[in-house]
């Protein structure tokens, strides 16, 4: 069993992180095995897309010319292949302005690619990946879900859409909201209650491995 890990904040000892560190963890109670490949795009961002990468995409004969060793393609198939290789994915990740930081857009840019993790129909995008679990810990300094949301929410939706169009359709969202306003000894109850909540999620990863 593969797990890839992701986190996207810049701080070290953010929310997010221990989030995402406690969802590790506690798939490693169910799934002892499991092998970790770390992706830290808080710490090592990787670049936004470039001149040579667009170009590549930008018809699909272009696409086919470039293939999959051509050096503007290179890191991006490697990204996909983290992917690929994984069984569940977990990321930590801020709301920034209410959607995802740039540093999750810069990966998420890179990973969706027609005729390699989706393909378009007369009906919409369609997935090329295996389904996998996809555990993504946010923390928010405000309140976007709930009776007391008092900001909108362009992150869920958007990871959805994103996720759903390579195939990653199993994605299960651990809110960590009002980050501004609570103590460390608030957050780590708030943390362990939303660890709680997706237990039967992750000992089905066990009774249904992927």
């Amino acid at each position: 069993m593969n797990i890839l890990h992701i986190d996207c904040s810049p701080r070290r000892e953010s929310h997010s992180r221990q989030l995402s560190a406690a969802i590790v963890e506690r798939l490693l109670t169910i799934l002892p095995d499991a092998h970790i490949r770390r992706r830290d795009l808080g710490y090592e961002p990787i670049p936004h897309l470039e001149a040579a990468y667009a170009a590549a995409l930008s018809t699909p004969a272009s696409l086919a010319a470039a293939g999959r060793s051509a050096e503007a393609v290179i890191q991006a198939e490697q990204l996909i292949q983290e992917v690929e290789c994984s069984d569940v994915i977990v990321i930590g990740t801020p709301m920034n302005n209410f959607t995802v930081p740039s540093v999750l857009k810069a990966w998420i840019d890179q990973i969706l690619r027609v005729g390699r993790t989706m393909k378009s129909t007369p009906t919409g995008k369609v997935g090329l990946l295996r389904d996998r679990p996809v555990f993504v810990g946010i923390a928010s300094g405000g309140v976007f879900t709930g009776d007391r949301a008092n900001q909108p929410d362009f992150l869920t939706p958007y990871l959805d859409a994103v996720l759903g169009c390579i195939g990653l359709n199993t994605v299960h969202y651990l809110p960590l909201q009002a980050t501004a306003f609570i103590d460390d000894a608030r957050a780590a109850e708030l943390r362990r209650s939303l660890i709680a909540g997706i237990q039967p999620a992750m000992e089905s990863l066990v009774r249904c491995p992927v």
